[in-house]
């Protein structure tokens, strides 16, 4: 499924999105670190970018 992400922000290797998926707003925390495979979907953007903060990355 194509995604079409909105309202990007980076903090540290993480970026955070946001995106609709069936009518619902999604938000998402990605790392983009080599070797990182840290990702994760959030109901609220308020727990993305606070996964995105405290995050550690591994790698």
């Amino acid at each position: 499924m194509n995604r079409r992400f909105r309202n990007l922000r980076r903090i540290g290797p993480v970026t955070v999105a946001s995106y609709v998926e069936r009518g619902r707003n999604r938000h998402l925390a990605a790392c983009t670190a080599p070797r990182c495979d840290f990702s994760a979907e959030y109901d609220s953007r308020a727990a993305a970018e606070l996964a995105a903060r405290t995050h550690r990355c591994p790698a």
